[in-house]
């Protein structure tokens, strides 16, 4: 267990009590420069690769570099390599070191290290979140001042401190990262086996040794001899959409689910977060198709693939960004098709119907026509209850990764934390 220092003196600030006795308290601008960003022309932008990449903000930030769509020929603000880079629009705070020169937008600030390693103000900054948050304005669109950057307080130990401090930090964080790719690589494994499971078990059936046929679909291939195979249409009672229309939102009323809203189960989606529309807009809207138990909800535009099996009954709107298929129950169940829609048969399938110059988005005609292969009712039965059983298995492994990441996270932020604020005594950690 590491042991924090000897002696600390008092800061008089609110969120950091007390700093190593050796320390300083320094403002932002007093060990570093910074040079707000200044949004171009839009005559001066392009993406034809002329001029300098430009960046406007923290959306073109990668793991640790940006990614920039664009350029700029008549260049206003430039940061140098190895600034750091900061957002000081929403989400303020976010960070990234620029790789090359770039000219950057109104969205970001450069801070270019003068008395400080540059490293340790690259984890001090990581730890000044809440300094941020209290200095931000603005209602919906939150922001700050170059002024306020510029008093961001970093704790400040000696050079000598601050360089055993950032190769420590180096050789954890790079640890911790390793292992947090590591493991969201065995959740996308398990992913592509979920999956695979599914797309294998609502093509082929449980039995290994029955008779097969050949389906007469390409990227369906052989099916059991004694499953339906047709078009989508002939094994569903309705599908359809509410119409393009986005109607208002109130305080209290109806849910009106969006795609982001959605979760593999209807139960599941937080509705108290959705937004709310009121009983006459619902029954409107709601005239063309409504959802009830036993539908499936899939995403139609560029998420296609994310789906919701109707669960519950429950009135909720749905938006026009999805579709909702009700299946004929005495041929097709709702969760059997749900399974469906997720195998890589389906997804093959659709592909040859997207529309590729509008963000890959299904018809509902073209979704009509897709080919499916069915079993009957028993199997389908089976089918469910198998899959329903394996996939939990997988899920709860994913879940139990994903936990295991988010303490890594936190493990991380507060090692960080610690370290820069002086809880932590690491003058004996020197790293190789």
């Amino acid at each position: 267990m590491m042991q924090p220092y000897s002696e600390y003196k008092n800061t008089e600030i609110d969120w950091l009590e007390t700093i190593p006795k050796n320390w300083k308290l320094v403002k932002l601008k007093h060990v570093s420069s910074l040079n707000m960003g200044q949004s171009p022309s839009s005559d001066d932008v392009n993406q034809e690769g002329e001029g300098i990449p430009f960046i406007q903000g923290n959306a073109e930030f990668g793991a640790l570099h940006p990614t920039p769509k664009n350029f700029c020929t008549e260049p206003s603000k430039i940061c140098k390599p190895d600034d750091i880079l900061i957002s000081v629009r929403a989400p303020v705070g976010a960070l990234n070191i620029s790789d090359q020169k770039y000219v950057i937008g109104r969205g970001l600030s450069a801070i270019t290290p003068e008395s400080v390693r540059s490293g340790f103000c690259w984890y001090a900054l990581q730890n000044s979140k809440y300094q941020l948050s209290v200095m931000e304005t603005g209602t919906t669109f939150k922001a700050i001042s170059g002024s306020d950057l510029a008093n961001v307080f970093l704790p400040l130990p000696s050079q000598e401190e601050q360089r055993v401090i950032e190769g420590y930090l180096n050789f954890e964080t790079s640890r911790i990262d390793r292992l947090i790719t590591e493991k969201a690589g065995f959740i996308d494994l398990l992913k592509e086996k979920r999956q695979a499971l599914i797309s294998h078990v609502v093509t082929k059936g449980l039995d290994s040794d029955v008779a097969m046929k050949d389906s007469g679909v390409e990227w369906i291939g052989q099916v059991p001899k004694h499953w339906s195979i047709g078009k989508l249409k002939y094994f569903l009672n309705a599908i359809g959409d509410v119409d393009h229309y986005m109607p208002e939102s109130i305080d209290d009323g109806i849910p009106y689910v969006m795609t982001g809203d959605l979760t593999e189960l209807v139960s599941d989606i937080h509705f108290e977060h959705c937004k709310k529309v009121s009983e006459r807009d619902y029954l409107k809207l709601s005239k063309k198709i409504k959802t009830s138990k036993g539908d499936v909800i899939m995403a139609r535009y560029a998420t296609i693939g994310t789906l919701s099996y109707v669960d519950i009954d429950k009135n909720f709107l749905v938006s026009y960004s999805c579709v909702t298929i009700n299946p004929n129950h005495a041929q097709l169940l709702g969760l059997y098709l749900f399974y469906y829609l997720k195998s890589h048969t389906f997804l093959h399938g659709i592909q040859n119907h997207i529309n590729t110059n509008t963000q890959g988005n299904v018809g509902i005609n073209d979704l009509r026509k897709v080919e499916i292969c069915v079993p009957s009712l028993q199997e389908q039965e089976r089918i469910i209850n198998f899959l329903s059983e394996k996939t939990l298995s997988i899920d709860t492994i994913i879940k139990e990764t994903e936990r295991s990441i988010n303490l890594l996270k936190e493990h991380r932020t507060a090692l960080i934390s610690a370290a820069v604020t002086g809880k932590i005594d690491l003058r004996d950690k020197e790293v190789a």
